[in-house]
């Protein structure tokens, strides 16, 4: 049974009750919250001092992490990074690549939201070809990006033009390498809130634009995202506040990779889609959406993650808390923390550690009347779980 929304409310009581306004240091909580957030169970893993917003977090196998800083406009030195021990953020795999250039959109890193490691501990990017954050997509700019570890050089790029509209802005990313098949599955937010998912097999480079102008990827209407005791609106001059819009966001994968969970990142209901439909030939658009599965409440929320149980795994930016939905649909908050401002990107390790990064959308200077609240270093918490990565 799904959670009902006034209780997710009073769960999330716990992490709202010590938050400081945005742009305000946060105050140290009353003995009896920090009681709380103890028990919840996160901690800090690491800071990263990223130059801008760190939405996207992949951490490899041997540990070295990367954080991933949207081109929200044109004044963002670099959009890939790796965090070094000291908590600094080096432009990845240097600062030439990060240079958009639309004579060079296959060699140049313009936007990137996230990125994955796969099976292999080879790192996956996702580039939406925004070099500014709006307006259509850079011809051959969105596209995913292969880089070896080993010698930090990119070592394939499957362009994603097929399946771009001209509003398109690429979110999250999942990489699903086992035998018999490669593929990788991406959700794509709208700059308009109109969504969709796209299916991509990277044995081929096949990209298929699957359940645009469907429901489960839509911005939801009605909705006002609350994040730190503040509504999220953006205001243009003289204007009325806009509130925020957001399609399809989250994304995440069932151990099994036969199943595909997402939500947009304006809603409260969690979707799933079979995966073999996304890219079968002889499955329709309309077969497609006759296949989504509406699974329910689960909160406001931004990434999602799966573990080796089929728990998805919620970020839930209104609480400041780590949320989990089991596979028989119960819901419940597991932990929050002052510190997780605008919850985003998850990663879970092969030593079960849940990582959740802090990325501070919120405090960005769209929303805050050209004020920019940010306060860097960027927190990234983790807390321990018990299971495996899926």
């Amino acid at each position: 049974m799904t959670l009902a929304r006034r209780d997710l409310l009073a769960a999330g009581l716990a992490g709202a009750a010590a938050l400081s306004l945005p742009g305000e240091a946060a105050a140290a909580p009353p003995p009896e919250v920090a009681t709380r957030q103890a028990a919840g169970g996160l901690e800090l893993a690491f800071t990263a001092n990223a130059p801008s917003t760190p939405t996207g977090l992949a951490i490899s196998a041997g540990g070295r992490r990367f954080v991933m800083m949207p081109r929200f406009d044109a004044k963002v030195p670099f959009t890939l990074g790796e965090v070094l021990t000291d908590g600094a953020v080096r432009p990845y795999p240097d600062m030439a690549t990060n240079q958009p250039d639309s004579e060079q959109p296959q060699a140049r890193l313009f936007h990137v939201p996230n990125g994955v490691f796969d099976r292999d501990d080879t790192l996956w990017c996702l580039d939406a070809g925004l070099p500014d954050g709006s307006g259509p997509p850079v011809k051959g700019g969105p596209k995913l990006v292969q880089i070896d570890l080993a010698d930090n050089r990119i070592r394939r790029v499957v362009p994603l033009d097929a399946g771009i509209s001209p509003t398109s802005s690429l979110n999250d990313l999942r990489v699903d390498i086992r035998d018999g098949y490669a593929r990788a599955y991406i959700t794509d937010q709208g700059q308009d809130g109109e969504g969709a998912i796209l299916a991509v097999d990277l044995a081929t480079g096949r990209v298929v634009r699957r359940l645009a102008g469907h429901v489960s990827t839509k911005s939801q209407k009605g909705l006002l995202k609350i994040v730190e005791d503040r509504a999220v609106v953006q205001r243009k001059g003289e204007g009325p506040p806009r509130p925020v819009q957001g399609g399809a966001n989250g994304i995440a994968l069932s151990p099994d990779g036969r199943r595909l969970y997402y939500a947009p990142l304006i809603g409260r209901r969690l979707y799933a889609v079979e995966t073999a439909a996304l890219l079968d030939p002889e499955t329709s658009d309309a077969g497609v959406a006759a296949g989504v599965e509406d699974l329910g409440e689960k909160g406001m929320t931004g990434g999602l993650t799966t573990d080796s149980k089929d728990r998805v795994y919620l970020a839930m930016q209104e609480f400041n808390a780590v949320g989990r939905r089991d596979p028989d649909g119960t819901v419940e908050i597991i932990a929050s923390d002052p510190r997780l401002i605008w919850a985003d990107t998850f990663w879970i390790t092969p030593d079960r550690w849940l990582h959740i990064s802090s990325a501070q959308v919120n405090r960005r200077p769209e929303y805050n009347g050209g004020a920019d609240l940010q306060k860097p270093p960027y927190a990234i918490l983790r807390m321990r779980i018990d299971a495996d990565p899926a």
